[in-house]
């Protein structure tokens, strides 16, 4: 099966690698995987949008999609501003937000069907340890962990793996893997429609 998933974050939160992350933890468990980005004239803040496809086939389709089965929301306030419902989440699909509040709003998001709306506070964890550059909360690997958690596609294992050959090791990647897992856990689902 194919599944389409949808990164909206602002530059310097890391959702382009997250996207990469998430295929090469796909690729560990002998999945197929493709991630690219969306750039215009992205500056640090700026929202950017990443795209990654996952699949036990490999993948034919290549290019950009505005409908999706997973959506991992790395910046709230992107909710408000109505970046996230220009795409559409398909039936059963499922949200990833980092925030601290057990509701989002749903008008913010453009879904068909049922769907299901997990919580992770990525922003207080990538604090906790420390993950900041130039005062922003660097959240992606934190989205993985909870992408783990509310998707089961791949597993806390692949995806910590995965971070760890990203950044070569060293203490980067071990914040990095503490920031995945213990999303994996905190990760929570606060609404299923």
């Amino acid at each position: 099966m194919l599944y389409e998933i949808l990164f909206y974050g602002r530059g310097g939160q890391g959702a382009v690698t997250a996207a990469n992350i998430l295929v090469e933890a796909a690729m560990l468990e002998g999945k197929h995987g493709q991630g690219f980005p969306f750039f215009g004239a992205e500056r640090r803040g700026a929202p950017v949008t990443a795209f990654a496809r996952l699949s036990d086939k490999p993948i034919l389709r290549h290019g950009m999609f505005n409908e999706a089965d997973v959506i991992i929301v790395l910046d709230p306030g992107l909710l408000d501003l109505g970046v996230v419902k220009r795409s559409l989440l398909r039936e059963n699909g499922i949200v990833v937000v980092n925030t601290e509040k057990d509701k989002v709003p749903l008008e913010s998001i453009n879904h068909r069907g049922r769907a299901r709306i997990y919580r992770v506070d990525a922003t207080k964890i990538a604090r906790d340890l420390g993950l900041v550059i130039a005062g922003w909360p660097v959240v992606n690997t934190s989205m993985l962990g909870a992408f783990a958690k509310a998707t089961g596609l791949l597993t806390i294992e692949s995806v910590k793996k995965a971070v760890m050959n990203y950044f070569e090791g060293g203490k980067a990647g071990e914040l990095n893997m503490r920031a995945a897992e213990r999303a994996y856990h905190e990760t929570k689902l606060i609404l299923e429609v």
